[in-house]
């Protein structure tokens, strides 16, 4: 009787697991096959916030790249939390190679667990523009990446604009692996989010572009100090307060740098606690994502000739969508890393399960504790002591 049920649920496991693999692929299909929308007449003024911890690996090609914009009016603010920070005589370079819209600021002050936001924090005493651009340190952009992301703001109702990103030429295996999963499940997810909900009710953390007005209405940085997740939040609370979010199609080049396996590994777990924190019971419906997993499982403990073929056919299907989603992402050097899928899907399932419990996670050299409410409390302040 057992038996039979576990075969049955494994079974409407994979059913579902594959709907899921078809929903996304007809969501991302038409995501961006669609027509972009033309770059507004009046460009508003841009203040790029800049939060820097360390030496990135193309720190110069990232961080110049955002100096070289196709955009009328913008400036560019580093925020760096060390004087004694490796990264400060690359920015100094920069600011001294681009000084009409590059400046950087020592951002020591501690006032809150979150180091991401406290940098930012204090880096927004500085903006002079209305909207405000929260960028992650370890991305390259294109010239026409703030004329892009901007584009939506024409629209008054839009509040926040957030765009998807991927390292679209990885070079090690924990690279591969996060780019891999960021291109077939991550931003497929974040549009299904959309669908079902009605529109985005939250934003992605490597971009976050947002009117000065939204911000200060919903409290500034200053509320979010202390938030696991706060590119969630500056979204969610934007949709709260009325405003829309927009997704960009802008695509961002993410530099998983040298990454190793177990490194990549726990940056997902993090996420996936941060996700299971902020979307609460949301988070366990990803458990019918995973039909590979399911299927493989079938045919593991029922093997038969058809168990066996429903297995080959969600593989099959699973690969369609990863090869169709890295075309149409731009991220056609990802398709040589195809071998790695099978283990990517064991992977996720294996990474979900983790974050369905614990409140501990491992960010930037410090272990954090969350409660309930996504509140951060730092517990060991050495890594070594980990």
């Amino acid at each position: 009787m057992i038996r039979e049920l576990l075969g049955g649920l494994l079974f409407l496991l994979t059913l579902t697991g594959s709907l899921f693999y078809c929903v996304a692929l007809g969501v991302t299909w038409q995501f961006f096959s669609r027509k972009r929308p033309p770059p507004p007449r009046v460009a508003p003024s841009v203040s790029l916030l800049v939060p820097i911890c360390g030496l990135e690996a193309r720190a110069w090609q990232n961080w110049s790249s955002l100096c070289c914009q196709d955009y009328p009016t913008y400036e560019v603010l580093f925020g760096i939390q060390e004087p004694t920070d490796a990264a400060v005589s690359v920015v100094d370079e920069i600011c001294r190679q681009y000084p009409e819209r590059a400046r950087w600021y020592l951002c020591s002050e501690q006032h809150g667990y979150n180091g991401k936001v406290n940098n930012v924090f204090q880096l927004f005493r500085h903006a002079r523009y209305d909207i405000i651009v929260e960028v992650d340190s370890d991305v390259a952009v294109d010239p026409h990446y703030l004329q892009t992301i901007t584009a939506p703001f024409a629209d008054p109702q839009v509040g926040v604009v957030t765009c998807g990103y991927i390292d679209p030429h990885p070079q090690h295996l924990g690279a591969a692996f996060l780019a891999l999963g960021r291109c077939i499940d991550f931003i497929p997810s974040v549009l299904i989010a959309r669908l079902l909900d009605g529109g985005l009710r939250f934003a992605i953390g490597p971009t976050v572009a947002l009117r000065r007005q939204v911000l200060d209405q919903m409290g500034g940085f200053a509320a979010l100090l202390d938030r696991i997740g706060e590119d969630y939040h500056l979204g969610y609370r934007a949709w709260k307060l009325g405003y829309r979010v927009e997704l960009s199609p802008y695509i961002l080049k993410n530099d998983c740098g040298n990454d190793s396996f177990r490194q990549a590994v726990q940056r997902e777990l993090r996420w996936a606690r941060s996700i299971r924190t902020n979307r609460g019971k949301q988070y366990f419906g990803m458990v019918f994502m995973f039909g590979t997993v399911y299927s493989a499982l079938l045919w593991g403990l029922f093997p038969t000739p058809l168990t066996l073929g429903i297995a080959l056919g969600v593989q099959g299907l699973r690969w369609v969508q990863a090869i169709i989603s890295m075309i149409l992402m731009g991220t056609p050097r990802l398709l040589g890393w195809l071998w790695l899928l099978p283990l990517r899907d064991v992977m996720s399932f294996l990474i979900w399960l983790g974050g369905c419990f614990g409140n501990r996670i491992y960010w930037r050299g410090r272990w954090l504790r969350f409660n309930r409410y996504g509140q951060l409390q730092e517990i060991v302040k050495d890594a070594q002591e980990s």
